[in-house]
């Protein structure tokens, strides 16, 4: 099992990892060890950009709706670039990862949805919660 390679670097209070490669059965729940590892707790969220990557098969798939959940406990959010046109796109669009995840053409997109997604990141502070009664 080889992993893909995985570039990794923050902007501001976000982690953005680029991943080159390919990501199959054999290497999918180590990546997402990997990335899982790379983000800490006060990150806002992460950026996968996945521009580089030239296959990917339902491991692969099954691992990004997984690190997606493990962010979801954390209070933190994802989001995936892949460029118009990719060859992945269709197998992310089949099981709806635009919808769920969320999907834009460049990192540069995919920070800016996720500024606008997360009041933290706009420098708003988070509502208040009232305790129940």
């Amino acid at each position: 099992m080889s992993l893909p390679d995985l570039e990794v670097r923050t902007e501001g209070r976000m982690l953005v990892a680029a991943v080159k490669g390919e990501i199959d059965m054999s290497n999918a729940d180590g990546l997402g060890s990997a990335i899982s590892r790379q983000i800490s707790n006060d990150a806002l969220g992460l950026v996968l950009d996945l521009s580089g990557v030239e296959y990917l098969d339902s491991a692969a798939l099954q691992m990004l709706f997984e690190v997606r959940r493990h962010l979801a406990t954390r209070g933190q959010a994802m989001r995936l670039v892949v460029p118009a046109g990719a060859m992945i796109a269709p197998a992310l669009e089949i099981v709806d990862i635009p919808g769920t995840i969320g999907v834009a053409e460049t990192p540069e997109a995919a920070l800016e949805s996720l500024i606008e997604a997360i009041p933290e990141a706009r420098g708003a502070e988070p509502p208040i919660q009232e305790p129940e009664h």
